[in-house]
Formats: C-alpha cells, sequence, structure tokens
C-alpha cells in the first residue's frame, strides 16, 4: 500500500483539547466582596435617615465612606446613585453628594401619598391576619409602649417606623410593603426638618385604637383610626413652619 493510500484510510488525529481558561476566582471573590459593601453601605446611610441619625442637608464625601467601608470611589457612587433613586440623596454636581431636604411642598406630597397607601395597607391587613397574628401584634404594641414617650425622639421614631412595617407584613403585599419603606424613609427626612421638639411621630393610644378595630375585624374603622392617626401627626409637623424665625439675620435685625 502507497503512503498516500495508507494517509488515507488511517483514522483522523483528533485535535488537541484546547484549553479554555478557567473563571478568575479572584475576579468573582472581588466581584462578591463589592456586592457585599453596596449592600452594607446602602443599609448603613439608609437606617441611619430612617432613624435621624443623620440629618437632610448631612454632606455625604466620597473619600470618607471610601475610607469607612475600604471600598473604592467606584462602588461608593454606585451606592449614592442608588440611594439618589430612591430620593434620600442628593446629588450635585461639583458639590457631592448630602441626604436630601424635602422643601415644604414635596412634605406635602409625601404625607398625601402616605396616608392613601397606608389606608389600603390597614384594610388588607384587618382583612388577612390571623388571630395569632393580632395578638403578637397587640402584645408588641404593649412592648412599645414605653419607648413611645421617651426622651429621645431618635427611638420614638424607630418604635413609629416598626409599629408601620408589622402591619404592612400583615397586609401580606410585598409591593405595598416595598412602597411604605420607601414613603418612611422620605418621611423621616421630614420629621428631621418640620417636627416640633419633644413631640412624638406617633402616639401610643392612636395605635391602640387601630389595633382594637382590627381585632374587630372592622376595616372601615381602622381605615379611619389609621386616617385621623396620619392626620394628628402631619399637624404636628407642619407647626413647625409657624414657629418664629429664629435665623442669624432675624437675631441680628437684618431679616
Amino acid at each position: 500500500m502507497s503512503r498516500a493510500s495508507a494517509a488515507l484510510q488511517a483514522p483522523p488525529k483528533r485535535p488537541a483539547a484546547s484549553k479554555e481558561p478557567k473563571p478568575a476566582k479572584a475576579a468573582t471573590a472581588v466581584d462578591n466582596k463589592d456586592g457585599d459593601v453596596e449592600g452594607r453601605m446602602y443599609q448603613a446611610i439608609f437606617d441611619s435617615v430612617v432613624n435621624q441619625r443623620l440629618k437632610p442637608g448631612a454632606k455625604l464625601p466620597e473619600a470618607s465612606l471610601c475610607e469607612l467601608f475600604g471600598t473604592s470611589r467606584f462602588v461608593v457612587r454606585k451606592v449614592l446613585e442608588k440611594l439618589a433613586h430612591d430620593h434620600v440623596v442628593e446629588l450635585q454636581p461639583n458639590r457631592g453628594a448630602r441626604i436630601v431636604m424635602p422643601s415644604p411642598e414635596e412634605a406635602q406630597h409625601v404625607l398625601e401619598a402616605r396616608r392613601a397607601l397606608e389606608a389600603a395597607i390597614v384594610a388588607l391587613a384587618t382583612q388577612r391576619a390571623s388571630k395569632r397574628e393580632l395578638a403578637d401584634f397587640r402584645r408588641e404594641l404593649g412592648k412599645d409602649h414605653s419607648a413611645m414617650h421617651a426622651a429621645d425622639q431618635v427611638a420614638w421614631a424607630r418604635v413609629a417606623s416598626s409599629f408601620h412595617h408589622r402591619l404592612a407584613r400583615m397586609a401580606k403585599s410585598p409591593i405595598l410593603e416595598q412602597y411604605l419603606g420607601e414613603i418612611l424613609s422620605r418621611f423621616s427626612l421630614i420629621v428631621a426638618l418640620y417636627e416640633l421638639p419633644d413631640n412624638p411621630t406617633c402616639e401610643h393610644d392612636e395605635h391602640e385604637r387601630i389595633v382594637d378595630c382590627m381585632e374587630r375585624g372592622d376595616v372601615a374603622g381602622a381605615v379611619r383610626e389609621m386616617e385621623l392617626h396620619l392626620r394628628d401627626l402631619e399637624s404636628g409637623l407642619m407647626a413647625k413652619r409657624d414657629q418664629p424665625d429664629t435665623s442669624l439675620a432675624s437675631l441680628l435685625g437684618l431679616g
């Protein structure tokens, strides 16, 4: 057999398997680390706003955030952009980021939206909550009482928010619960700007009347009590607008 014939009949050689590069584990680890940092940073700033540790107008320097969280400016900017999207932070060209300062008109729009949202939430919660959930809710309400009239305004805000968050969970509507979280973060900014000193953000007995209606299965009554509760809250907040002007210009007789 000629060499040509042998070559034609010989089985073709299998090409050498190409070695595909494996994904770089280090890069994946870095991505996961960045994601963890983003989540921690976002939650830290968000929680500080809700609990009124970060006040409206507070600056958020990128360099400080990089140092505090041990990350890059790229990650910090991603977090700040998300917070801006959620109306918690304002991004100012060439001036950096700061906590949003809602105007009186913006505050009024947030309050109106909250009334409509919480009316839907309390109606659904009254219809959907089990007897056990209501019993647990009543028990937690009893634990809240001492904090509602403590001297610490931050404690008021935290306890008041937890009542409304628990109510949203009982409504069993994830979308409404998500919207409430955004509304309450913006509401915290309003409280920090417009609430009078020593004026609690929520009254314990108003919460109790809402729960009373829920336990009776009185949907209309629960909605009515929630409306009264939020209206009363708004009147305490907006009253700050009518306080005497204590600006430096006024004190110097220039305003």
